[in-house]
């Protein structure tokens, strides 16, 4: 089976052909960053807009690159909930009209479980009962997957999920937005012995919830108090970056290592755009590697939205026998708990 993923429920306009039987055939991504970067975030009138230019090309051109044509497909898959209610209906639209015109089922994919799917594209797979890590500017939740669509939530934050305090705090200091990987590039640069401390929030009890906004606020007063000193320069923005992404990555890692405990599991997958920051991945392997686990990821291209985790994750339900109505609703929420399971014809 020939499935087209579309994904548009943010800032990437991403499409992909994966073949249940050859695997990935072929992926397109274009990003919207630059576009929104001078907003300082995702404008969602914007988003829209360029979705619904991009889509169709972008899908010629993955047809293309697979060598073939719309004919040859036998479903379409595209994003669905949660994210932009205006990206999303865009590449709704076009995924059902383009199976009605071609006669052939479509299926709406949960985003988060595209992402959580996502390592399964890669040699080095899990096997489950895992947990999964999702982490990324809109989400920051631990997961117990038992199987497709058999989701436990384990813990989430609170308040910002962890992209989106990397977002805040490099607008802080004057860098780019998204502000993920600049402040992992300006951490690079950072001495480890600056002496600036930042908490590990929600670290000194019981449980497996997350909260970044004590963390945000802490980073503040760090650069307020540097400015009223005048040491607001070059290393002082390195140290900061440094001592801020320490303190994120170490949260994530202690509860991550707290859930496999919990569950009694030793695999954890980690996805999402903040499942691409190197710390992070170092990290994870040094220490549950000491508890005999083990923690498996997507390349960089798979782990910040795209259309690959989606036409695979629709793949794994269409093959199920799985299919959307033409009047499905698309979702700006949608709880990945409420999934339904599938225990058969996953391929």
């Amino acid at each position: 089976m020939k499935v087209l993923g579309l994904e548009t429920s943010c800032d990437e306009t991403g499409i992909a052909i994966y073949d249940t039987d050859q695997g990935l055939l072929a992926h397109k991504i274009y990003t919207q960053v630059a576009q929104h970067a001078e907003y300082g975030g995702v404008v969602p009138e914007l988003a829209s807009r360029d979705h619904i230019q991009k889509t169709l090309p972008l899908i010629e051109e993955t047809l293309k690159a697979a060598d073939l044509t719309k004919q040859d497909l036998d479903a379409i898959a595209f994003t669905s909930g949660p994210g932009l209610v205006g990206a999303l209906m865009a590449g709704a639209t076009i995924a059902r009209s383009l199976a009605y015109a071609l006669n052939i089922p479509a299926l709406g994919v949960h985003h988060m479980e595209g992402h959580l799917l996502a390592p399964m594209l890669e040699e080095k797979q899990p096997q489950m009962p895992f947990v999964a890590l999702l982490v990324s500017g809109g989400h920051t939740q631990l997961v117990r997957v038992d199987g497709i669509g058999e989701y436990k939530l384990l813990g989430e934050s609170l308040d910002d999920a962890a992209g989106e305090a990397f977002d805040k705090a490099a607008k802080m200091i004057g860098l780019p937005y998204p502000g993920g990987p600049y402040i992992a590039k300006l951490a690079t640069q950072g001495n480890p012995d600056a002496g600036i401390q930042f908490p590990r929030p929600m670290t000194d009890r019981p449980g497996l919830n997350f909260s970044f906004s004590g963390l945000k606020t802490a980073f503040l007063t760090a650069v307020h108090d540097a400015l009223d000193r005048d040491g607001f320069n070059d290393q002082f923005q390195a140290d900061v970056a440094l001592a801020f992404e320490q303190a994120i990555v170490d949260t994530l890692v202690i509860k991550c290592r707290r859930a496999l405990e919990q569950e009694g599991l030793t695999q954890l997958i980690i996805a999402g755009g903040v499942s691409a920051n190197k710390r992070l991945q170092q990290q994870l392997q040094i220490q549950l590697a000491k508890v005999g686990g083990s923690v498996f990821y997507a390349r960089p291209e798979f782990c910040t939205d795209n259309g690959a985790m989606i036409a695979f994750a629709g793949a794994q339900r269409l093959l199920a026998g799985q299919s959307s109505p033409l009047n499905l609703s698309i979702r700006a929420r949608w709880p990945l708990a409420e999934l339904d399971p599938i225990t058969e014809g996953t391929k």
